[in-house]
């Protein structure tokens, strides 16, 4: 099965008008097919959340999206990046060195969860990857 992977070149509050182009060009049902990632300064560093449809939380990439697609319901995966001072200047900075080791592996636990989305469906990708939290240690 073909799996395409977009990353618009504009800005993420910026990225409805490139998702709308390609979903018209590749004539998915943004319902089923389309899994949008996007960071999330409202979860912690090294948590993702899943989820199907619903508003855009006050992220307003997702809000952009909302409104070129004109629906809400599409899947999709928030990568935490945590809240530190101004949000702008934040989403718009790198890692902390202290902060490469938890966000690498946030990224590529984000990876598998795509990967389960599309192999398995949204329910089982949530089921598997919500409530993960990476920054605390595991229970024994």
């Amino acid at each position: 099965e073909a799996v395409m992977l977009i990353k618009p070149l504009r800005f993420m509050n910026r990225s409805g008008a490139p998702v709308r182009a390609a979903v018209g060009r590749t004539g998915v049902d943004p319902e089923v097919d389309l899994l949008v990632i996007a960071d999330d300064i409202d979860l912690p560093l090294g948590k993702i959340r899943l989820r199907t449809g619903g508003s855009a939380g006050g992220h307003n990439g997702l809000r952009d999206i909302i409104a070129s697609l004109d629906t809400e319901q599409f899947s999709r995966l928030r990568v935490g990046i945590g809240r530190n001072g101004d949000a702008a200047d934040h989403v718009l900075s790198t890692f902390e060195a202290a902060e490469h080791d938890l966000a690498a592996e946030a990224i590529a636990t984000a990876a598998d969860a795509a990967e389960r989305w599309l192999a398995e469906g949204m329910d089982a990708a949530m089921n598997a990857f919500n409530g993960v939290d990476l920054a605390e240690p595991p229970e024994a």
